[in-house]
């Protein structure tokens, strides 16, 4: 479900262009701002494509991808998005399940050849990220409500897990939530934007517990600016795309400060460059043996997957410089600039 990353592990600081990178494009081999990012265990790529109001599939081998929901310009009907943010694959639902953003609802897109229109699953609702633990239950961001709610499919209340006492910066507040996170524990970890912090909530927690940043916004390695993606390997390091630093950090489990994973270079279209650094996945497969992964690829090596930014429009790929068994690589999706995807 979960893998660790050796601490001696070494990245490349130059990426490679794997996905798009021409210029922003309504074809299919190109994007316009996207922002989400799955992957599922065949390796296929799902991206939420923002400006061009649609959900695309990638496949590993594909030189194009393939519209799977909207793609009907921006609107409010049910086979139109208004700039989405995220999704993820619900494989027993063989469905997709996608934040809506501009619409204020989640909306669940069947994955069968035939569908034209989704259907409505939450409404009023700000939703910027979502996961879905090994139980089946849905977590999703409002960023309105300032609070990440867990919901059972079909279900249209839920339930507060994080946040959900106004904006703030307490420990029982949260400020624009972005991406979210569940563990095996069912702990959810939330990017609280403008608090620029990543909180941490155990399950019946009435507060959360800072587990990097929250030392105000700068560029020191013991504060983050405008954490977006992140994800957390199973000894509790956490993995953080910092928007306004332009760099990925990670926070070994108590640490107080970060350690630079890539970038951090300024903004810019450079290989060694982010420009606002969006969704983050970790990928892995052991070299010898089955999947580890929920973010599994078909590749048998660990990745990081970034979604990176905004005006480079591509994905990157930077291979670990430390030979072992296993290699590991970053991947950047380019995605949007702040955390409103509104805002400029």
């Amino acid at each position: 479900y979960f893998t660790d990353i050796s601490i001696d592990a070494r990245w490349a600081q130059n990426g490679i262009t794997i996905v798009g990178g021409c210029e922003a494009s309504e074809a299919t081999n190109q994007l316009h701002s996207p922002l989400g990012l799955y992957i599922d265990e065949e390796g296929t790529m799902f991206i939420a494509d923002q400006v061009n109001q649609r959900i695309v599939q990638w496949k590993s081998v594909a030189m194009s991808s393939e519209v799977v929901a909207g793609n009907k310009g921006k609107g409010d009907r049910l086979d139109q998005l208004n700039t989405p943010t995220d999704m993820i694959v619900d494989k027993e639902g063989n469905s997709l399940i996608i934040c809506d953003w501009g619409n204020k609802r989640v909306m669940r897109w069947s994955l069968r050849i035939d569908t034209t229109n989704g259907e409505i699953l939450i409404s009023n609702i700000r939703c910027f990220g979502l996961t879905m633990d090994d139980q089946r239950f849905l977590y999703v961001s409002d960023q309105e409500k300032h609070e990440v709610r867990r919901y059972k499919i079909g279900e249209t209340t839920g339930t507060v897990v994080a946040g959900g006492n106004g904006k703030g910066d307490r420990l029982n507040q949260l400020n624009w939530p972005r991406y979210i996170f569940a563990d095996q524990d069912y702990s959810v970890y939330v990017s609280d934007c403008w608090n620029h912090r990543v909180i941490k909530w155990t399950k019946g927690a009435k507060e959360g517990i800072v587990v990097a940043g929250g030392r105000g916004e700068g560029n020191a390695l013991n504060q983050l600016s405008l954490p977006n993606g992140l994800f957390v390997d199973s000894s509790g390091s956490v993995y953080v795309a910092e928007g306004g630093n332009n760099r990925v950090t990670c926070w070994r489990k108590g640490a107080t400060q970060g350690e630079l994973v890539v970038g951090g270079n300024g903004e810019g279209s450079r290989p060694n460059q982010f420009n606002y650094p969006g969704a983050l996945l970790l990928a892995a497969n052991n070299r010898h043996s089955a999947i580890i992964s929920v973010f599994a690829c078909a590749v048998s090596d660990i990745e990081v997957k970034v979604a990176a930014s905004k005006w480079n429009f591509s994905v990157l790929k930077v291979r670990n410089e430390r030979p072992c068994d296993s290699e590991l690589r970053l991947n950047l999706l380019h995605g949007s600039k702040c955390c409103d995807p509104e805002r400029t």
